[in-house]
């Protein structure tokens, strides 16, 4: 009892590791459940994430941390966006509030945090396949742990999720995967696995259903039985028509479910006959995405990944700009409207990279190949053989997926694909998985491949415009948040091609930039002219193929250069300009490469990231200061 005044006692302090969930009965464990979630929607408000994911795997996630036993048995979460409730659990309730801020705990499993995080995870698709290395290394290590993925509908729209299915059906190895399905990925499942999914009946109906025809059938006698025995004969050729089960089945995984994924007991009850089977076994669950938070169930798509609580905007202050995504997805409808050939592309993102409204107006020419990259690439190259023009948007990060596609089947044959990179550079507090520092390297490697990426929301506009108007590969790079807040200009107009522009002139230092890198040489370039430097700002606009007159110039007037950009030093644009000195035989030009040093950047907002990895613009002036010292 608890003494007057007094809040109840809470359940979730009295958690340090999943082994205290032992101490607690059933009913404690629905009140815990209802603990995580407001837990997890109050820390969200604060500091932003995943919202609806992980509200929809709570009970889940006790249910399986009160049947295994982790860290000896492993439980490998696919993309990992939904472990909040899993982190909770296993020793980080305490600092769970520094969730996704720099030097605080990151928004995915790592195994570097803690021991319960059996696989770092960011991308989707891929638990099947990890889980099955970790099982077959579990088996000749002789260990004792069993290993579970944990997988969404949406991730099996890859093809990687059914590599790892078939190879774990033909070795026969002890491996459980739990199918989460709210019919959700990011936003609503496309495709026909999806549908086929769909025509999954829960248990209960399925049980209702079994229970009717069982009476019917005894009233009818001894000829009722005969027909019973062979119904009962034929009972899992039915349940593998109606279910999902025959899919599975054919990989060789014995199927279990559909079981409700809210209730606990049947979870244990599921997980706990599953827990000792030999060979490959598939546990099919129905959850609700946002489950137990009215406006996430309502909306999920829009409650996937929330920001923090953004502060009370003063009513007389100017609107913030708008983001590059939504600049994007404005002009590509500006586009289309014009231009019948335009077609859209994405994979499972069309809110996140902007193109909802251009769905909703041009339905026919609008594609959501779900969770696909490489799919959406090569989709795209058959587009453009029929003459079509399709923009394929995609965040820089899951575009590594794709480069095979990128090169194999559209710059070998040189096909009017342009790519649309959203996100790229620094992405902030999604951290190491989702940070879009590479493509500028990967991409610049490839023939025939234009690349470009804008100084400013408004260059944007026209950079979309430049890249359809090109025939060959084009890649448009741009970053993740609001744009500079530069005025657009009309009408939409073609850039020079391959010809960047002097923003400043100047005679002691010349800061190049390439996309959000041209606004720090322009901060960097006002803080040198305190000092009395004249330092040129050129915006470069295309890493591929470069303005080499411009740069060239530059650097014989000033003789110390400074590129700046947000990528790996590694092949990048910097690379690029180097690689340009050294070919026209260019001596004596001093130069400095502000990039990322060959590392993976973690999680934090794009500020302290810029800032703690030097590429702002305080760094871009130190390394202009360097030069003339």
């Amino acid at each position: 009892m608890c003494a007057a005044n007094q809040p109840p006692v809470s359940l979730l302090d009295q958690i340090d590791s999943p082994d205290d969930l032992q101490d607690l009965n059933l009913r404690q464990l629905e009140d815990l459940a209802e603990e995580l979630r407001q837990r997890i929607i109050d820390s969200v408000e604060k500091v932003g994430g995943h919202l609806a994911p992980s509200l929809g795997v709570v009970e889940l996630t006790l249910a399986l941390h009160y049947v295994f036993d982790t860290p000896v048995d492993k439980i490998v979460w696919d993309v990992g966006h939904q472990t909040y409730a899993h982190k909770l659990l296993t020793g980080r309730r305490d600092r769970f509030d520094t969730l996704r801020q720099l030097g605080g705990i990151s928004g995915f499993p790592k195994r570097s945090e803690s021991p319960h995080d059996a696989f770092d995870t960011g991308h989707s698709s891929t638990s099947i396949s990890a889980a099955l290395g970790l099982a077959v290394g579990e088996r000749l290590k002789k260990g004792p742990g069993k290993v579970v993925a944990v997988i969404g509908d949406g991730s099996f729209t890859a093809g990687m999720a059914f590599e790892g299915m078939n190879q774990a059906g033909d070795l026969d190895e002890d491996l459980i995967v739990v199918f989460n399905d709210n019919g959700m990925s990011i936003a609503p499942n496309v495709g026909a696995l999806s549908k086929f999914m769909s025509r999954a009946l829960s248990g209960k109906a399925y049980q209702t259903f079994r229970k009717s025809m069982e009476r019917r059938l005894k009233a009818l006698g001894s000829m009722g039985e005969d027909l019973l025995n062979i119904a009962r004969r034929s009972e899992e050729s039915f349940k593998a028509f109606y279910t999902p089960g025959m899919l599975f089945e054919a990989l060789k995984f014995n199927y279990v479910g559909p079981i409700d994924g809210h209730n606990l007991e049947r979870l244990i009850e599921t997980l706990k006959y599953v827990k000792p089977l030999q060979g490959p076994q598939l546990v099919h669950v129905i959850t609700t995405k946002g489950r137990g938070y009215a406006p996430a169930e309502a909306n999920p798509s829009h409650y996937h990944g929330v920001g923090a609580r953004p502060p009370r905007r003063d009513p007389a202050a100017p609107p913030p700009p708008q983001s590059y995504t939504e600049v994007f997805g404005q002009t590509m409808l500006e586009l289309a409207r014009r231009r019948p050939e335009v077609m859209a592309i994405t994979a499972a993102m069309p809110e996140g990279t902007g193109l909802a409204p251009f769905a909703e107006e041009f339905p026919e020419r609008f594609v959501d190949v779900g969770i696909a990259e490489q799919h959406a690439v090569t989709f795209a190259a058959g587009l453009a053989v029929q003459g079509f023009h399709p923009v394929v948007a995609i965040y820089s990060t899951f575009m590594q997926r794709a480069f095979d596609q990128i090169v194999h089947d559209v710059c070998l044959t040189n096909l009017p694909v342009v790519l649309a990179l959203d996100r790229g550079g620094i992405v902030g507090e999604d951290g190491a998985t989702h940070q879009g520092l590479l493509d500028l390297s990967f991409l610049r490697c490839v023939p025939n491949l234009s690349l470009m990426s804008p100084a400013d929301e408004n260059e944007l506009r026209h950079m979309l415009y430049t890249a359809l108007e090109h025939d060959g590969p084009v890649a448009l790079r741009y970053p993740r948040g609001k744009g500079v807040g530069v005025a657009h200009d009309e009408p939409l107009r073609i850039l020079p091609w391959g010809k960047g522009e002097m923003r400043r002139p100047g005679k002691d230092v010349a800061l190049i930039g390439i996309g959000v890198g041209v606004e720090a040489c322009a901060q960097a370039a006002e803080s040198l002219a305190q000092e009395g430097v004249e330092a040129a700002v050129v915006n470069a606009r295309f890493v591929k193929p470069l303005d080499e007159e411009l740069i060239c110039e530059v650097a014989h007037t000033c003789g110390r250069l400074v590129t700046v950009e947000e990528n790996e030093a590694n092949g990048g644009f910097g690379s690029a300009v180097l690689e340009l000195l050294a070919r026209r035989g260019l001596t004596g030009i001093k130069v400095r490469v502000v990039a990322l040093n060959d590392t993976f950047v973690e999680h934090g907002s794009q500020a302290q990231l810029r800032h703690l990895y030097g590429v702002d613009a305080q760094a871009v002036a130190e390394a202009a200061r360097r030069l003339l010292d």
